[in-house]
């Protein structure tokens, strides 16, 4: 709706994870060579974790629009599934064919090391990415453990890529998944944006939509907009897409604090709560050391005062 009134492209806010829109913070891009890394140097398993709404997904889908032709991929998006829906998505994505035989387990795996055998012969490597993945099951996360089995001598023939929630590290310390979480020697943990790097983050978002000098976000909305979301690139994009609109119905070229404001009290308490208790510490705390100093200083009064007197009056 307000694109055209700031001469946008496109809103420049959307919450789908598109590649184009991706900000390298130091955290994103930290992530992005460790998958990078991982499927490279072929090292099998590679685990990046995260909170809901910092990017993943959007960095799985850059690292997947980016891999070149010697790499094949397969992306499960779908984890609620079961060890069997595993192997026929991964032949499914990979475009593997049964040629008339049952559709087992052991032929799904006997298929897939073919063509696996068949890219390594051909210098090809192969990476599998599953979204979601805390929410896999033992079965399933025991039958990818079984997958990276499939290897040479020297090197791994598939690269597994789990992204998930930091639950999912919680699941893989299970006792049962002790043999899985030992071949893990990739990891990340994305965490959210600070403050400097969430108002370099709404100004890319806007240069990738065309923005120009038409629209800009003064330093304290940025800031509000940062205590508000807390780093978080899902949240920050909610608030920036409300006060946008709130600007546009406003003719305002630019986002001030209390457009931002507005903007965070329209999307509602899920935001607010958190951040008025925060607010309502701060506020207490400021008053108790303001009451505090004050008390020392008219503590320091009265005693200088009481020694001056003393000394005045003991003085020949």
């Amino acid at each position: 709706m307000y694109a055209d009134y700031f001469g946008l492209k496109e809103n420049p806010f959307n919450l789908s994870p598109d590649p184009r829109y991706l900000y390298f913070s130091r955290q994103h891009r930290e992530a992005l060579h460790h998958l990078i890394y991982g499927i490279t140097e072929k090292k099998g398993f590679i685990v990046v974790t995260g909170g809901i709404g910092t990017g993943k997904t959007t960095i799985s889908r850059t690292l997947l629009a980016n891999l070149d032709d010697g790499i094949e991929s397969a992306l499960i998006f779908n984890s609620a599934i079961t060890d069997m829906e595993l192997l026929e998505t991964i032949l499914q994505e990979l475009h593997i064919s049964l040629n008339g035989r049952e559709k087992t387990k052991k032929n799904c795996v006997d298929a897939l090391n073919d063509f696996l055998l068949a890219c390594f012969a051909a210098g090809k490597n192969c990476v599998l990415l599953i979204d979601e993945a805390q929410n896999l099951s033992h079965e399933v996360l025991e039958q990818l453990r079984m997958l990276s089995n499939l290897e040479t001598e020297r090197e791994k023939l598939i690269q597994i890529i789990l992204i998930g929630q930091p639950e999912l590290q919680d699941l893989l310390m299970s006792p049962s998944l002790r043999q899985l979480n030992e071949r893990i020697t990739v990891r990340y943990d994305l965490t959210p944006l600070d403050r400097k790097s969430v108002r370099s983050y709404i100004r890319h978002r806007l240069a990738v939509a065309g923005a120009g000098e038409t629209v800009s976000f003064s330093t304290p909305a940025t800031y509000l907009i940062y205590v508000y979301s807390k780093g978080i690139p899902r949240r920050i994009n909610a608030i920036c897409d409300r006060a946008m609109l709130i600007a546009y119905t406003r003719e305002e070229a630019t986002v001030g604090l209390k457009t931002a404001w507005d903007a965070i009290g329209d999307i509602g308490k899920n935001y607010l709560t958190p951040v008025r208790e925060r607010s309502r510490r701060i506020w207490m705390t400021m008053l108790l050391i303001v009451l505090m100093a004050s008390a020392a200083a008219l503590a320091g009064l009265v005693y200088g005062d009481m020694i001056s007197e003393y000394f005045g009056s003991s003085s020949p």
